[in-house]
């Protein structure tokens, strides 16, 4: 069976890392990668984490590149090698406009395609935008929609889509989260030379964890988080820690309203393991990030989601997360509220995460199997203990 990953951001690949894994642990499976390169940096330092070495890298990723340029890039970068390898399967993952110009190329190459993360939705085009219409887009052409939970089943069942095409998987985050969490906490060298790295962090002080790189938050948006991180730095007992998305539209007013902040801490983009160990330390976490929404319940770790909409109301739903937009006053008041009441805290700090157990990528590979005919007995033991030693 030949199955083709296709992904091109940081998330992705934190995501299909764990699904990767266990494609290369399983007889009768020829697994290629594909890397589109929408992110660069950021995918590269992912991939030597979880030694991911790419048969294809399509290095698409130029200065500013709008949509329109990832998209038509990925097609006609993609297509050739989807014709000379003829897959069983293509995989894609989550709502970005790689995995959506990738899934369009297996359909016009008559390849099926597997959605990974299928079947979030706010049910509004323009929140997240464009993600929302990259995931509907995506769905119309998907054979296997792997769906992370219960509520993603029954969006997909509301659009249409048959219950056989649809499979509870869990998010696979989980899985990956879970190995490099007890890597990075772990006594031995890679905690102390983390521990090393980040040894200006307070440990007297609150660290609030910090990100942001919605494209719907350019401009307004990013003005009002940026004030409410000024405000919340006048706060004797917290330090902010703000790992800064590469994307000039964010590094511009974040550097020029808060680069000599006191209390505030930019710096640049984390690999995967740090910004697992950073998740580790903080008390509080404020994200417009899916997967940060995702992870950090998993981690025991209050999340302020500084969006609209989420796709993710799981999280919302279960008690782990909130919603406060990008307005200043809003955020500034959900951080008081949590940092200032101990039940609150502990309430969403101890609450279930409703995003899996670690076993995603498993359950997949095994659908996969059974797709092609191939025994899917072998699949139960290829979850995250053997995972673990294959990633080291």
């Amino acid at each position: 069976m030949r199955i083709l990953s296709v992904f091109g951001t940081r998330p992705e690949a934190i995501k299909m890392a764990p699904i990767v894994m266990a494609l290369r642990a399983m007889p009768g499976v020829e697994s290629r990668v594909c890397v589109t390169g929408q992110h660069r940096r950021m995918l590269d330092d992912t991939l030597a984490i979880f030694d991911i070495k790419p048969d294809d890298d399509l290095d698409i990723m130029t200065g500013n590149q709008t949509l329109a340029d990832i998209s038509a890039r990925v097609l006609t970068g993609l297509d050739p090698i989807m014709r000379a390898y003829r897959p069983d399967f293509v995989l894609v993952q989550g709502d970005t406009a790689t995995s959506t110009a990738a899934a369009l190329t297996a359909f016009f190459n008559k390849v099926r395609v597997g959605h990974v993360e299928a079947g979030l939705r706010t049910g509004n085009l323009l929140s997240p935008w464009p993600e929302e219409a990259n995931r509907r887009v995506t769905a119309v052409v998907t054979d296997r929609h792997y769906a992370p939970t219960e509520k993603a089943r029954r969006a997909l069942l509301a659009e249409g889509y048959p219950a056989s095409s649809i499979m509870v998987t869990g998010n696979t985050v989980i899985d990956a989260l879970l190995h490099v969490a007890d890597e990075v906490s772990a006594p031995g060298p890679i905690r102390d030379k983390l521990d090393g790295r980040f040894d200006w962090i307070d440990p007297a002080k609150r660290m609030i964890l910090v990100t942001g790189h919605r494209r719907e938050s350019f401009g307004d948006g990013f003005l009002g988080i940026c004030e409410a991180l000024r405000q919340l730095a006048a706060r004797e007992d917290v330090q902010i820690v703000y790992p800064v998305h590469l994307n000039p539209n964010v590094r511009q007013p974040v550097f020029d309203l808060l680069a000599s902040v006191p209390n505030v801490s930019l710096i640049e983009p984390q690999d995967y393991r740090s910004f697992v160990y950073l998740m580790t330390r903080a008390s509080l976490i404020l994200t417009d990030s899916g997967g940060v929404q995702e992870e950090a319940p998993a981690l025991g770790k209050p999340v302020l989601v500084m969006r609209d909409t989420s796709e993710r109301m799981e999280a919302v739903e279960a008690g782990v997360a909130r919603l406060v937009s990008t307005d200043p006053a809003r955020i500034v008041g959900h951080v008081a509220d949590l940092l200032g009441d101990r039940r609150r805290y502990a309430a969403m700090a101890t609450g279930a995460n409703p995003f899996g157990d670690g076993k995603a990528a498993a359950r997949i590979v095994a659908d996969l199997l059974g797709q092609s005919g191939v025994s899917p007995l072998p699949i139960p033991a290829v979850e995250m203990g053997q995972l673990a030693l294959a990633i080291g």
